[in-house]
């Protein structure tokens, strides 16, 4: 009994397929099946930017400037400026000694920078106008193109290159976004260009000797 079941599901198999084989192409319909008009691009988010999407969002500040450097800040060390994290950057922006060394701010012990918010500030803005200022000619280039399925603007521009620096971000867009950066813990120049799109940034004046007066 098993085997003439087994060999009736055989016949039938074979007839399927012999069947579908002389089927004519013109007698398929495969129209349900067009892609047109399909927006067929994505782009998988890495590990980093999974797990880490708690966005610090205020109705309050919005998108104004100090909103886009509270919402940076809480991604960067959750707005805290005594934090060191495990590579060395300090404080709320987590600079590197590096950066802050191109600000004018040298010589100093750490526990000094971190127990002054308002130098953090000061770091923090002369950057982004250093930044601008690099970056002016890609802002004006690039404002409102889409690179890897994300619009470009000068807020997210800037948010990128406090992350990997303004020549990281030249490259990037430049190159169509072929050329990309990610930091020690995964975070990409997309994902910080996504992230911290649309706000206004005129605020800052770009300025190529920007230091930190203090």
């Amino acid at each position: 009994m098993i085997k003439r079941i087994i060999g009736s599901s055989v016949l039938l198999t074979i007839g399927g397929v012999c069947l579908l084989s002389f089927t004519k192409k013109e007698d398929l319909d495969l129209s349900s099946y067009s892609t047109a008009g399909l927006d067929l691009y994505y782009v998988a988010p890495n590990f980093d930017e999974i797990e880490d999407d708690n966005t610090f969002v205020s109705l309050k500040l919005g998108k104004s400037y100090v909103g886009f450097k509270e919402a940076l800040a809480f991604k960067e060390s959750r707005g805290d400026y005594g934090v060191v994290n495990q590579f060395g950057y300090l404080g709320k922006y987590q600079f590197g000694k590096g950066t802050l060394a191109l600000l004018g701010v040298k010589g100093f012990k750490k526990s000094d920078f971190l127990d002054n918010p308002e130098l953090q500030e000061k770091a923090f803005y002369a950057n982004l106008s250093r930044n601008k200022w690099i970056l002016r000619r890609d802002i004006k280039w690039f404002s409102s193109k889409k690179i890897n399925g994300v619009e470009v603007t000068e807020s997210g521009i800037l948010a990128a290159a406090h992350l990997s620096g303004p020549g990281a971000v030249k490259k990037y867009l430049r190159s169509g976004g072929v050329e990309g950066f990610a930091d020690a813990f995964g975070t990409t120049i997309r994902y910080y260009m996504k992230r911290f799109g649309g706000y206004d940034t005129s605020f800052v004046v770009a300025d190529r000797k920007a230091k930190v007066v203090f």
